[in-house]
């Protein structure tokens, strides 16, 4: 599988876990004032269908195009480190931009401490798993003759 291909299916896998995680989240009832899916939905002025739409799309097209075209540059040693340092940058993007715009303060203060601490640990699984996902897909298979 080439690169891009890889990065959008290791994207849309990413997207999968961390969505798992944030309604698990959400039936826990951890943080319920932290839910980006209604904050996307929200700034789109949009039914919540639309901001699980723009969620995956975010994480498949956006974070998994983005991971595969600059995988040679992302620093670490194999694909899951590069994977960890490439969520902690889309964390960081997420903290800068678009909760700001949410509403919700840099780095989501707004919404307490527990925000951007949450969101960090849920950047770094995505991350392993877009990394390890991308690994798996974008390695050359063995053909036995």
């Amino acid at each position: 599988m080439q690169k891009l291909p890889a990065g959008l299916v290791a994207g849309f896998i990413g997207t999968v876990v961390l969505s798992a995680m944030m309604l698990v989240k959400a039936m826990m009832g951890l943080m319920p004032q932290l839910d980006v899916v209604t904050m996307l939905s929200a700034m789109m002025g949009a039914p919540i269908a639309f901001g699980w739409l723009a969620h995956f799309m975010i994480g498949t097209l956006a974070w998994g195009g983005a991971f595969a075209l600059f995988y040679d540059q992302i620093p670490g040693g194999s694909a899951p480190i590069k994977g960890i340092v490439f969520g902690v940058a889309a964390w960081l993007a997420m903290m800068l931009f678009v909760l700001p715009m949410a509403g919700a303060g840099l780095f989501g203060l707004a919404l307490g401490m527990m925000a951007p601490v949450m969101t960090l640990v849920l950047h770094i699984i995505f991350g392993l798993v877009l990394g390890a996902t991308f690994q798996i897909l974008a390695t050359p298979r063995l053909q036995h003759s």
